[in-house]
């Protein structure tokens, strides 16, 4: 019975899996399949379904829970094809009934034990399950693209693209753009050259490679030290987060890491580019349309690779393609995605390090922070970052975007840096000031990213949060917390209506889909990464990670 068992499964989910570039344009127009990361291309983490909402969330209850033999850390996002949930993590790849948690198939993820050592958040993976075509495409920590059968989940492919004995890693989730498979690299505390890369998804060539720091001669090489004449190739600017897709223009937004080393005396104290950027790309070549970069001579740790989301605004009395960012150094921006041109840029937490960003020139004025810090003083730096990796959603019909914020600083000192291939690059030293006890480590907040108005926000406290936002039609807001909590705010007031205790932190953006005609919502649990090491507010919480669905009980 058991072999019919399988055969039988194998057989329902057989049908259907050539995913074409169409499918993945038109995600969130069929609600029974989120085939991109974020809902979508835009990465809007927003959807029109109504049928859990403000009125009824409270009898949102879990409808089945599955283990996922993982205590690295949960950090991607679900992906929904015909019935099948595929999900990534460090060490496995899924594939599960939609409607019962069962599994299908479960494929280990090879690789060099000895990579877990190098990277900086260990053995994880940020987005989604990325399928097209019939194939699912991941990264391994120890630098290898990897093509699955989504039907059995057996490899297909697997492509070098980095040494992790030199410094870099494989955490990004693939974007499919065009037919094109782009993967980026993690390393950007070490001794790395950040690059995205294009591949063929059938047969695993790489097809361009475009690096975020140019090489001597290139356009932007003059913002490197000639003095220094290897600063360049190991300049950081890494793409350890995902990009986003606008099909219409073709073109690709990826965002770039800080500059390293930190200290700017290594990089001779120019703009460094293009460290702390947006980048425009042609997805079939890798050609730059055109760069912004929102904190030039970065020296803070201000990574500019928070997820650039795509929307259609009203400026000005006609509507706009923009690109929004709640960028790690405190401000959040609105670019024209045709151009690269800045719109508006206001700070949403906390930031001492600048005064405001001149919309003129598109660059931050600074305060006395700067030269404090590279006289030798210990500086405190608002904030340590906005956000923390975590996806922001925005819904179209309030022109709002929802955010989880950090609202702690970090102190640093500049040091002396002495290069060694493959280790650690920053040359400072630094912590994070913790909250006093009952004050907030960071909001939950809906913010209009052209008035620059918060229109609420609320408190969180005992620890900061890292999980992504989703914004449905329903009036409800659906995130986590490190402490395990799903929880459904309203989307007008940010109220708390409904929550759940999982069995670990949640660091995950959630999905939200239909099923035979009744809707779901599904997260990960389960804390890694960084903050499994740095925060000592999360020692208490137990690893180990699981997915949960949940949907509306029966009145």
């Amino acid at each position: 019975m058991k072999t019919i068992s399988v055969a039988l499964l194998c057989c329902v989910f057989s049908y259907a899996l050539a995913q074409t570039t169409q499918e993945l344009i038109d995600n969130g127009k069929n609600s029974e399949n989120v085939t991109t990361f974020g809902m979508g291309y835009h990465l809007n983490q927003y959807s029109p379904l109504t049928q859990i909402n403000k009125s009824n969330v409270k009898r949102l209850v879990p409808i089945w829970s599955t283990s996922l033999s993982n205590d690295t850390g949960e950090l991607a996002q679900p992906t929904i094809y015909n019935g099948v949930m595929y999900v990534v993590n460090g060490n496995w790849t899924f594939a599960l009934d939609v409607a019962t948690g069962q599994q299908i198939w479960r494929t280990p993820v090879e690789y060099e034990r000895a990579a877990a050592r190098v990277g900086n958040p260990g053995v994880i993976v940020r987005g989604p399950a990325t399928i097209y075509n019939g194939k699912l495409f991941r990264e391994s920590i120890d630098c290898h693209v990897i093509a699955l059968d989504m039907k059995t989940g057996k490899q297909i492919w697997r492509e070098k693209f980095a040494d992790f004995k030199e410094g870099y890693t494989g955490i990004i989730a693939p974007l499919v753009a065009n037919g094109v498979v782009i993967t980026g690299m993690a390393g950007g505390d070490r001794t790395t050259r950040g690059f995205l890369d294009g591949w063929d998804p059938d047969t695993g060539r790489k097809l361009w490679r475009r690096y975020t720091v140019p090489a001597p001669g290139e356009p932007g090489s003059e913002t490197w030290p000639k003095e220094m004449p290897d600063a360049w190739k190991y300049g950081g600017g890494s793409t350890w987060q995902n990009g986003s897709y606008d099909p219409e223009l073709d073109l690709v937004y990826w965002g770039t890491g800080n500059a390293e080393p930190y200290n700017p005396a290594y990089r001779g104290g120019a703009d460094s580019l293009y460290t702390a950027s947006v980048l425009a790309i042609r997805p079939k070549t890798g050609q730059l349309v055109w760069h912004y970069q929102y904190t030039p001579n970065e020296s803070y740790d201000f990574d500019g690779s928070a997820e650039p989301v795509l929307a259609d605004l009203r400026i000005d009395g006609r509507v706009r393609k923009v690109l929004l960012n709640a960028n790690k150094n405190g401000f959040m921006y609105v670019i024209d995605r045709t151009n690269g041109k800045l719109i508006a840029a206001h700070p949403f937490v906390k930031v001492n390090w600048a005064s405001h960003v001149d919309l003129k020139t598109g660059r931050p004025v600074l305060t006395d922070i700067y030269e404090r810090a590279v006289k030798g003083e210990t500086v405190e730096i608002w904030p340590s970052r906005g956000t923390n990796a975590s996806l922001m959603a925005f819904n179209p019909k309030t022109g709002l975007v929802y955010v989880n914020s950090w609202e702690i600083p970090r102190i640093m000192k500049y040091t002396k840096f002495e290069f060694v291939l493959g280790q650690g690059s920053t040359g400072v030293e630094t912590s994070f000031r913790t909250p006093p006890s009952g004050e907030p480590w960071g909001y939950h907040m809906a913010f209009n990213p052209l008035t620059g108005k918060a229109e609420w926000k609320v408190p969180v406290t005992g620890t900061v949060i890292s999980a992504g936002m989703l914004a449905t039609d329903g009036g409800l807001l659906f995130t986590g917390r490190l402490n395990g909590d799903f929880i459904a705010l309203d989307q007008a007031t940010g109220q708390t209506l409904w929550q759940f205790k999982t069995g670990s932190g949640i660091n995950s953006p959630p999905i939200t889909y239909t099923r035979q005609g009744r809707q779901y919502v599904t997260v990960l649990s389960g804390i890694g990464g960084v903050l499994n090491r740095t925060m000592k507010a999360a020692d208490a919480i137990p690893t180990g990670g699981s997915v949960w669905t949940f949907a509306l009980m029966p009145e």
